[in-house]
């Protein structure tokens, strides 16, 4: 194996080597090693300062460290009353509101295990989880997620009680297993008051926990098969945190936007133990379709988005652009040109010419700035993307505005921090170097080993899946392959599984692929295939907003997704998109062999309810090249149209059938030319 640029150690309390599995409890830089504790820790120094801010019926709401304090003090207290013992789980299942993060952390205080579960989880999933984790109480949202849970009860027979934020609609339910919020509260609060002690017991119970006890359990989305339940202690959130708050220079002045999914390790970091660790404040949309105007109006100075948020805010922007007049359309086009050419050399602080930099004032002035505004990035300190790679041409769209994205690398069984990006070291190609404490080494097969202080427990209840993915002196097989760049980056080149060769031993990396059709507004989502095989074709899905767009300024009549797919102008559209990135990847010696001979746009969109996607919206490909085999085959059999009928799930769950003829095109393949991109030349 190959070993690593190491970052720095030296956290008090941690080993420097990175590798222990359990680290000494209090091993944090403050000594307050539980969320509970960190709690006390922000009443106690930042009692006034905002902590929590929530939009309801347009107006924000906000509570101070003091008042979360005693908002999760009473709640636990109720909970208590309920029943809820030292190592009980209690289920999170949601949307980003106050009250279930506040859930989460009662749930800690007495000595338990919140376990975030994916709100949008079909029954089906949703009772795998909850069963497989023994949950005995679970904190919802509303009445959606009340009916999901009672309509599995005969899955789930540990699960006793159901708490509820909101009421509407629930009046007449049986209430002798669900309660709201507000009355488990009251029960603590009635407690508190009729017991002197009450509040000293909570304390003492609150300060029995340790950095090494087990601090949540988050359920992966199960690209591969079921989902298998992480185990992350407070040592491995609190110290990764700690370190990515130093990293980037975060305090208690920032301000996030908690709108991923509550089950999602990003979430829990970033709006939870970061949060809890740097004393900043965390802000709840008022709904999933108020997010970017809540962003514009909350100005975020931290921010994080996996590509696909990013991607859509392009393709607005792209949409919009299209619509505009023409003087500002080329006022816009004028300006964008000098950001591509000297803005993200002006954000590096490296030299740019006096009349770019000139002009990239007044580009500021009349386009750059209005733009990061619209998208809510005018505040922004620093801002992340991660969970799959972006596109560097998205990546560099967005620097050469002047906004600081970066990338990292992370993975839920690390707590998140794997690889970061130092300022002045930003590459849109690579994820950058090992984050603090993070060792990583490179296997003879090119997979990505990893360990660190994140380093997870293992996985619950499956040893043998643990046994697999972690070593037994701490290393953890990512699953990711890639190699380090000359100047100790980590460059990502697929998932190990996924990376192959086609048939004359050209390299085949599909994520690699598929990006750089994503980079495309037009272009949703793209699958690519080839690995053992004669050459590389793929499936598309376009973008129903920006296609919708364009086909209503180009009068192009559709009554459906599959009528818009199929429609002979968007298949000339999307193969002019296609045969941009062949004549991109003819300048890349690495992948020149892996050019797109053939593709179709796929009838349908692909769907996590279909199961072709993950509650992450990552891709999964054995379910796909299974559902469809057919359409597959068709690519490499050298038709042109292939009748395929689908099976799609409606949104009220019933089933139903999609029937479509399916066009299937060549693409012309250029000769291999330049020398590509950057890591042909290491």
């Amino acid at each position: 194996m190959t070993e690593a640029v190491t970052a720095a150690a030296g956290r008090t309390g941690v080993p420097k080597d990175g590798g222990s599995e359990r680290h000494v409890p209090g091993s944090s830089v403050s000594g307050d090693d539980t969320f509970p504790k960190l709690l006390l820790r922000n009443a106690r120094l930042r009692g006034l300062r905002p902590a929590v801010r929530k939009k309801d019926l347009g107006i924000w709401q906000t509570w101070t460290w003091e008042d979360v304090r005693d908002e999760i003090r009473d709640f636990s207290l109720g909970l208590m009353e309920l029943g809820f013992a030292p190592g009980d789980k209690l289920a999170i299942v949601g949307a980003n509101r106050p009250r279930l993060y506040w859930a989460m952390v009662a749930a800690q205080s007495l000595g338990g295990v919140p376990v975030p579960v994916y709100a949008d989880s079909v029954a089906e999933e949703m009772a795998f989880v909850l069963e497989h984790a023994e949950v005995r109480f679970a904190m919802v949202e509303d009445q959606e997620q009340v009916d999901k849970l009672l309509s599995i009860a005969d899955q789930v027979p540990l699960l006793e009680e159901i708490v509820y934020d909101e009421a509407r609609g629930l009046r007449d339910y049986d209430h002798s297993r669900l309660h709201a919020f507000e009355t488990v509260s009251a029960a603590g609060r009635d407690h508190r008051f009729a017991n002197a002690n009450a509040e000293a017991d909570w304390m003492a119970r609150l300060g029995k926990g340790q950095g090494c006890d087990l601090a949540v359990i988050l359920y992966t989305s199960g690209t591969t098969g079921r989902p298998k339940g992480v185990m992350l202690s407070y040592d491995n959130l609190i110290i990764s945190s700690e370190n990515a708050n130093a990293f980037d220079h975060l305090d208690e002045t920032e301000e996030t936007l908690a709108y991923l999914p509550l089950a999602w390790i990003g979430d829990y970091v970033f709006s939870i133990a970061q949060s809890y660790t740097a004393g900043y404040c965390v802000n709840c949309p008022e709904s999933t379709e108020t997010v970017l105007d809540d962003r514009r109006e909350i100005g975020p100075t931290y921010f994080f988005a996996p590509p696909r948020v990013f991607e859509g805010l392009l393709t607005l922007i792209m949409v919009r652009m299209e619509d505009a007049g023409r003087t500002k359309k080329k006022m816009f086009d004028f300006f964008m040109e000098v950001a591509r050419r000297s803005g993200e050399a002006i954000l590096n602080g490296e030299p740019a010419s006096f009349k770019d930099r000139l002009l990239y004032r007044l580009g500021e002035f009349l386009i750059y700035g209005p733009m990061k505004n619209r998208m809510g990035f005018s505040r922004l300190k620093v801002g992340y993307t991660a969970g799959e790679a972006i596109g560097p041409e998205i990546f560099r769209f967005y620097r050469a505005l002047g906004v600081n994205l970066k990338q990292l690398y992370g993975q839920t069984e690390a707590s998140v921090y794997i690889a970061m990006q130092p300022d002045g070291e930003i590459y849109g190609d690579t994820v950058g170097k090992p984050a603090p404490q993070v060792e990583i080494k490179i296997a003879d097969s090119g997979e990505i080993l990893y360990r660190g202080p994140g380093t997870f427990l293992g996985y619950y209840k499956d040893e043998a899946a643990t046994a697999g993915t972690k070593t037994e002196d701490g290393w953890v097989h990512a699953g990711d392959a890639g190699f380090f760049t000359e100047d100790g980056h980590i460059k990502i080149i697929d998932r190990a599984k996924d990376v192959g060769r086609l048939s004359d031993g050209a390299l085949f990396a599909p994520k690699y692929l598929e990006n750089k059709l994503k980079f495309f507004p037009n272009i949703k989502e793209a699958v690519a295939f080839g690995d053992g095989r004669d050459m590389a074709c793929v499936f598309i899905n376009i973008d129903l907003t920006s296609v919708g767009s364009w086909a209503e300024r180009n009068n192009v009549n559709y009554a459906s997704y599959q009528e818009l797919a199929a429609h002979p102008q968007v298949y000339e559209m999307i193969e002019s998109h296609v045969d941009q990135v062949n004549r991109d990847l003819a300048g890349e010696p690495l992948m020149a062999g892996a050019q797109i001979h053939r593709f179709l746009i796929l009838h349908k969109e692909l769907d996590a309810d279909d199961g072709e996607l993950t509650r992450t919206q990552k891709v999964r490909r054995s379910f796909i090249s299974e559902r469809y085999g057919p359409l597959i085959e068709a690519l490499y059999d050298g038709s042109t149209r292939k009748h395929v009928v689908t099976e799609v799930t409606f949104e009220d769950g019933r089933k139903g059938a999609i029937e479509a003829d399916v066009e299937i095109r060549d693409m012309t393949i250029y000769p291999a030319r330049g020398e590509g991109i950057r890591e042909a030349a290491e």
